[in-house]
């Protein structure tokens, strides 16, 4: 069930920047989660970022830790992946997901989460 939305997906060259963002109307995600995914070609879906919304506690996975950067706006509605120094292999459809409690910290995994946008494409190259 598609409960979110994401925007801000295009075509860009190696090494330069795009910023995704992800808003979940209706949802109440005060106790949960959010977090960032992407999905390749032939490729199972990864988990990139994500944040506990109670404490701001966020993770990275390897692959973008020092590249990415997610945030929310000052609303706390709006969460934002800022995508810099991208690379051929960052070419995927982006997909922001949550989790409507998360207890402890938040979770990448992808059967973890509850509510998933339709994905946003982004392409990498020259």
């Amino acid at each position: 069930q598609s409960q979110l939305v994401e925007s801000g997906g295009g075509v860009v060259q190696p090494g330069g920047s795009l910023r995704l963002a992800c808003v979940a109307p209706g949802l109440n995600l005060e106790h949960g989660a959010l977090g960032w995914f992407r999905q390749a070609p032939g490729k199972e879906r990864e988990g990139l970022s994500c944040i506990r919304m109670r404490t701001g506690w966020t993770t990275y996975a390897r692959s973008v830790e020092g590249r990415f950067t997610l945030s929310l706006n000052a609303a706390r509605d709006t969460m934002y992946l800022q995508m810099n120094n991208l690379k051929p292999d960052d070419s995927a459809v982006y997909y922001c997901a949550a989790k409507a409690e998360s207890f402890f910290r938040c979770s990448m995994d992808v059967s973890d989460m509850d509510y998933w946008g339709k994905g946003a494409l982004v392409t990498v190259s020259l």
